[in-house]
């Protein structure tokens, strides 16, 4: 039998999980065939192991490009499949090897009814591989290439060279759901992101300030999304229009305390419309120090508007470079780079509050006029827009 090629899966962290283990292998396998829609392809489940059979060659690169995407998957490897024969399994790592330097060959035996043990069968296809190359040597400890033998209990061998780190993490839905403060900025999408490496099903609340802000930065925070769908599945997200409640802070209430206080009124929103979705965390993407409304003073008064939900923080304590790398990875650097303005910049205070005190913004928030209203209209009028997972 020709050897068949095939693509390899491994999952992560869910190796260490307990009796539940199904759940999570469960989530995760939705999430890997809804990351493949649109290619055929044969998915074939054993222990420990998930298997890509029966694609068309031409989509190798686009299936390994969507599924090294997928919270989960810890590496991936390109296998040949080939019948548990010991003459099968010579002439394939013949023909997976390089011409000439040192290589070394590592087998996992699943299969005890073998008569060979792990190091036996090695010791075995090395010396064959050296029979028919004389320009390879062995090297146990730093070879310069590693052929991988994986012998399972269905009778099938896989034998590959290469492999191929994944996103890792926890499959998304196994943590919940998450409301994400997403703007056009470079921080609130990795925030994201790393909250759905956790496995946290991801929801998105945009505020925009139209006429202050533009159509072009509304689309621009939609299309970061889209991108975000590629690692997040499916996002919900709520667009709120703020424009009444920003001009009400900017008419009612001093203005160094202005951004503060849009930032409790903003969480106070999302709270809202997260416990109405059922979602069990606010997410945002503050980052300790970075800008006046992210020290520790300014996050504890934001705190206090979140009556009854967690806020995670997860680049709370990476820096900004380590955010751009991210960005550029999950590929939205480059539409949060463009200059569209979000309601974030409208009515910017010269010198907005570094240490602000949150008796100060109580009163401050008080002043304004009709404010739950504008916040209930808010919520009623909010847009929903379902983004579908990008391929």
């Amino acid at each position: 039998m020709e050897a068949k090629r095939v693509i390899l899966l491994r999952y992560g962290e869910i190796f260490l999980k307990g009796k539940n283990r199904n759940l999570f292998e469960k989530r995760l396998i939705e999430n890997i065939k809804k990351s493949l829609t649109g290619i055929d392809y044969k998915f074939i489940r054993t222990q420990n192991r998930y298997y890509i059979e029966d694609f068309d060659e031409c989509a190798m690169q686009d299936i390994i490009d969507r599924v090294t995407k997928v919270f989960g998957l810890h590496s991936l490897s390109i296998a040949l499949k080939v019948p548990t024969d010991y003459d099968a399994l010579k002439e394939t790592v013949v023909s997976l090897s390089p011409s000439e330097g040192s290589f070394r060959i590592t087998t996992k035996r699943a299969d005890k009814t073998l008569d060979k043990n792990s190091m036996q069968i090695s010791a075995m296809l090395g010396g064959y591989l050296l029979s028919q190359k004389s320009n390879l040597s062995v090297d146990l400890y730093f070879p310069k290439s590693e052929i991988f033998v994986d012998i399972r209990e269905n009778g099938y061998s896989y034998v590959f060279s290469d492999k191929i780190l994944c996103a890792q993490g926890m499959p998304v839905g196994t943590a919940g759901r998450g409301m994400l403060l997403l703007s056009g900025g470079f921080d609130s999408p990795v925030a994201g992101y790393r909250m759905a490496r956790r496995g946290m099903q991801i929801m998105g609340v945009h505020y925009h300030s139209y006429p202050h802000t533009s159509e072009m930065a509304r689309q621009k925070v939609v299309d970061i999304a889209g991108k975000l769908t590629k690692y997040c599945g499916d996002i919900k997200l709520f667009v709120v229009k703020f424009t009444d409640i920003q001009q009400a802070i900017h008419t009612y209430c001093r203005e160094d305390y202005m951004i503060t206080i849009m930032r409790r009124i903003m969480v106070e929103i999302a709270e809202k419309l997260a416990l109405d979705n059922k979602c069990g965390a606010l997410i945002t993407g503050e980052s300790l120090a970075q800008v006046a409304s992210q020290t520790t003073k300014s996050i504890t008064v934001t705190n206090d508007a979140v009556k009854y939900l967690p806020v995670f923080r997860p680049l709370i304590g990476m820096d900004k470079y380590e955010i751009m790398d991210t960005a550029e990875k999950i590929d939205t650097y480059s539409i949060s780079e463009l200059p569209y303005e979000d309601c974030c910049t409208v009515f910017l205070p010269k010198n907005p509050v570094i240490k602000p005190d949150l008796e100060i913004a109580i009163k401050e928030q008080a002043k304004i006029k009709d404010l739950d209203k504008m916040i209930e209209d808010a919520i009623k009028n909010v847009e929903i827009m379902e983004i579908n997972q990008e391929f």
